[in-house]
């Protein structure tokens, strides 16, 4: 089969996605991409999401955060990234998206945006619900581990006064 004249061939942008999570949580590339597609055809309907056309290409979830590029049309970045801004759960697992940019190419898009954001978590021990409790430390959040799952926390409701 012959390929498209370069006029004819679709044009596509990059999306950088960022993402966080509960640190226990794990699901993979083909999980948020069922929730991408399943978030597009909510709000764009099934012709939407079609011209759409979104792909994850790239996926890595370590600790709770990660990092994903998203392929999508060149005419629809505005409606891919509705679509993304509709991704609340992952496999049962709340998670918060934010699209740091757009991109013509996958390399630009890595370089640019992605490259190096991620920060190691470290744990710690706090006093919290009148009992010692490991958490989770993300720069100035921290994921308290209590019985029933996280509690999400700052520094400053550590502090006293």
């Amino acid at each position: 089969m012959k390929h498209l004249p370069k006029h004819l061939q679709p044009r596509w942008r990059y999306l950088a996605v960022e993402f966080e999570t509960w640190p226990h949580a794990a699901f993979d590339r083909r999980a948020f991409q069922a929730a991408l597609w399943a978030a597009a055809r909510s709000l764009l309907g099934d012709a939407g999401s079609a011209d759409a056309d979104l792909h994850v290409l790239r996926f890595d979830l370590q600790d709770g955060t990660g990092e994903a590029v998203v392929r999508v049309r060149r005419d629809e970045v505005a409606r891919g990234r509705a679509a993304l801004a509709c991704v609340h759960r992952i496999d049962d697992q709340p998670v918060g998206l934010v699209v740091r940019g757009t991109s013509g190419t996958v390399r630009a898009c890595e370089e640019k945006y992605l490259s190096g954001r991620q920060q190691a978590p470290a744990e710690r021990t706090v006093a919290f619900d009148d009992a010692e409790r490991n958490a989770v430390v993300r720069g100035p959040r921290l994921d308290v581990a209590g019985d029933d799952g996280f509690t999400g926390a700052t520094n400053l409701d550590f502090e006293q006064g």
